[in-house]
Parts: structure tokens; sequence; C-alpha cells
């Protein structure tokens, strides 16, 4: 059974303290566009992430979350001089942290880089019919024209409020030639 496999750009995700910070008293992030997972979208608004050897804007993804976050690819991390640690979205503890800037201020992130682990995510009717359950680590296999790959370690995110597909980050979806869609090898 196939699946979609979409590539995750780097993209910052804000609490609303934060926004508030980097945009203005009572702000709310504006959508540009709906991504696939309901109810999640890409904002009008970028902030800029500043690391160690340079700066670069970012889009803001919505709604707001209970803490900020950067998710970046290890290629983006080197090159802006960040330490970004492959976690899961949301396990921020023990991460590094940068600088965000807005058009109304700046926020020192205590912690929040990451570099996203890859995941599949699943309605728990897709779970079972594939045979996997929430946080199983599986592989996929993805075909593409001369760059065809397995990409272990690969988690299963279980919920109902998820849509079926995997997230892989730009670096990984560059060395497997972008693929469109994967299958799960175990």
């Amino acid at each position: 059974m196939k699946f979609m496999v979409e590539t995750s750009a780097r993209h910052v995700h804000l609490s609303q303290e934060d926004l508030e910070t980097l945009f203005g008293k009572g702000y709310e992030l504006t959508v540009k566009k709906m991504l696939s997972q309901p109810g999640q979208f890409a904002s009008n608004e970028k902030v800029v992430v500043v690391g160690e050897r340079g700066e670069k804007a970012m889009s803001v993804l919505g709604p707001v979350r209970k803490e900020s976050q950067v998710e970046v690819s290890l290629t983006d991390a080197r090159s802006l001089g960040l330490k970004a640690l492959v976690r899961e979205s949301g396990d921020l503890e023990g991460t590094a942290g940068c600088v965000l800037k807005g058009p109304k201020g700046e926020v020192k992130l205590e912690k929040g880089v990451i570099a996203a682990k890859r995941h599949i995510h699943m309605t728990p009717e897709d779970a079972k019919n594939f045979g996997v359950e929430n946080g199983q680590i599986v592989s996929v296999a993805v075909e593409t024209n001369g760059r065809s790959l397995v990409f272990g370690d690969t988690v299963i995110r279980v919920s109902d409020k998820y849509k079926l597909a995997m997230h892989i980050d730009t670096d990984e979806s560059n060395a497997a030639g972008g693929p469109k869609e994967g299958t799960i090898v175990k």
C-alpha cells in the first residue's frame, strides 16, 4: 500500500506570546495556504532566524503552538551556525535555541531548534490497515528515477486529526530525487 511523501521545508512554529513579541500585541497569523494536515497552514508571516554564521527569513506555520520551535534541515543548521538535534516535533528538551526577529521585536529561544524526525501521519484506521501503531519505527521504500532509497528510523504518528502522509525534510527529499510516494517495508 502506497502513501504520499511530502517535503517539509524549513519553517517556524510560534507560541502566542512569541508571536505577539515579534508582530505586536493581539496579533494573529493570516492564512496564505492550507497544508495537507487538517487545520495546519502556511501563514503570510515570516521571521528571521539568526544563527552564529548567518540569518534566514523563514515561513511561520499555524496555528500557534504551546511552545515555539524552529524546524530546519541539517544543511540549513550548518549554514546558519545552529545546532539542530533530530527530534519529533514538540520534543524540545535539551535542544539548542536561537534568536528570532520580527517586525516588532526579537525573541531569544532558549531551546527549540530541531531537524524534524521523518514521520508518517496516520489516522487510527490507516494504522490498522498498515498493521502499525503510534510510535512504531518503520522503514519506508521510495522509488524515484535513479535515486530510489529506503528511509529507516521513520516514526508512525497516529491521530484521528491526521491525514495519511509521510513528511521528510529537504535534505532527505533531495537525496531521494523528490519522492512522491512511499511504501512501508518495516
